[in-house]
C-alpha cells in the first residue's frame, strides 16, 4: 500500500466556519424585532403571501440572530473594489500631472532648428 492518499480532508465548510459579523447594534436588533414581526404576520396571514412573509422573517431573524448578512458582505466587497479603483485612477491622474509638468519644463529649454521633417524629411529615406 503507498502511503499517498488522494484525497485530501476538507478543512473547512461554509457550515464550519463561522463568517465575521458585519450587522452589530441597532440594525442587528431591528432584524431580530422586524423578522419576529414579518414571522407572527406570516403565520397570521397564511397562504402564498404569508408563506413568503414567514421566509423574509425567517431570513431577517437569521441576519440578526447570527450578525452575518452576506448581501451586505457583497455591497462591502463592491464598495471597497470601486474605492480602490478610484485611488488607482486618482494616482494615474497625478503620474499624468507630473508627466505633462517635465515634459512642459524639457520643451521650455528645447531649441527649433527650423527643419520640419514633414514638410522636408531626411535626404536616402
Amino acid at each position: 500500500m503507498s502511503d499517498n492518499n488522494p484525497f485530501e480532508p476538507i478543512q473547512s465548510t461554509p457550515f464550519q466556519s463561522h463568517p465575521r459579523q458585519n450587522v452589530h447594534g441597532w440594525e442587528r436588533i431591528g432584524s431580530l424585532a422586524g423578522g419576529v414581526l414579518m414571522m407572527g404576520k406570516g403565520l397570521r396571514r397564511g397562504g402564498v403571501i404569508g408563506l413568503a412573509q414567514l421566509a423574509i422573517g425567517g431570513m431577517a431573524l437569521a441576519r440578526g440572530i447570527t450578525g452575518h448578512c452576506s448581501a451586505k458582505s457583497l455591497l462591502e466587497k463592491n464598495r471597497q473594489n470601486l474605492d480602490n479603483a478610484r485611488a488607482r485612477i486618482e494616482q494615474a491622474g497625478e503620474e499624468l500631472s507630473r508627466m505633462k509638468a517635465n515634459a512642459e519644463a524639457a520643451t521650455s529649454t528645447a531649441t527649433v532648428t527650423g527643419n520640419d521633417s514633414l514638410v522636408s524629411p531626411k535626404a536616402g529615406l
